[in-house]
């Protein structure tokens, strides 16, 4: 740590940010990802584009708002590269405390107001402990006693809107991207992720059991091994708090 010098942290930051954006494909959104993850980690409420054009560019925010929106909505760059280079950059950080000691399996509901936000619908949220209009997010991270870093992150398409073009078109969303339940999401995750040679750790059993990864064939083929003792349960009791520090170390 930099003993709490902002200067450092803002050096820091840059830099990280910097080695992100190697697998942005062009050096023009190099700048934009800076301002958008600059805008995530300000004191605004909503975390939307034009809030973060506000605060990041308070003398352009016009301008500001057409780069963000660009970046965020047309930029042709991998959320898969990126979140690989995050591990790159991230992983050994955490392992410095311990080895990763379990793979977590999780998904994330967003509550959300509207209904254009693609795979936003009437579903159990999570944060609000209740079924309610929201997103969801499936991901899988990979922990230690300390620490929790997410690897794999895929937003889930209810199958009403998997099978509704109209709504799939104005959304833009892939026709690569077919309905899946979320624990084939989950297992698909975990195959790429045991494909990127990423360090392994237990998989809690009760996500294992679940429809779509239950089954010997399918965890004796990628050679997980099932677990809920006290390392698979510490590590996923400290996940959705340590995740967001992993990322930035």
């Amino acid at each position: 740590m930099d003993g709490g010098s902002s200067e450092g942290s803002g050096a820091r930051f840059g830099g990280y940010v910097e080695a992100l954006g190697v697998v942005l494909g062009h050096a023009d959104r190099q700048q934009p990802m800076h301002d958008y993850c600059l805008g995530l980690l300000m004191p605004i409420e909503r975390k939307s584009v034009e809030p973060m054009a506000a605060v990041t560019a308070p003398a352009q925010v016009a301008a500001k708002h057409q780069s963000l929106l660009h970046f965020v909505g047309n930029a042709p760059w991998s959320d898969a590269a990126m979140l690989g280079k995050v591990a790159q950059l991230v992983l050994p950080a955490v392992e410095r405390s311990g080895p990763i000691e379990a793979w977590i399996i999780d998904d994330t509901g967003f509550p959300k107001k509207g209904r254009h936000s693609v795979g936003v619908t009437r579903q159990y949220c999570g944060q609000l402990g209740k079924q309610d209009n929201c997103q969801v997010a499936v991901t899988l991270s990979l922990a230690n006693h300390d620490a929790s870093l997410p690897v794999a992150y895929r937003l889930y398409l209810p199958e009403d809107w998997a099978k509704d073009q109209a709504r799939r078109d104005r959304a833009r969303v892939p026709e690569t991207i077919a309905f899946q339940t979320k624990p084939e999401i989950a297992f698909e995750q975990i195959k790429a992720a045991r494909g990127a040679g990423l360090p392994q750790g237990v998989v809690d059993r009760y996500q294992l059991s679940r429809p779509g990864l239950r089954g010997g064939h399918r965890s004796q083929h990628l050679g997980l091994a099932a677990g809920r003792g006290p390392l698979a349960a510490a590590a996923w009791n400290g996940a959705r708090t340590t995740a967001q520090a992993a990322a930035t170390r």
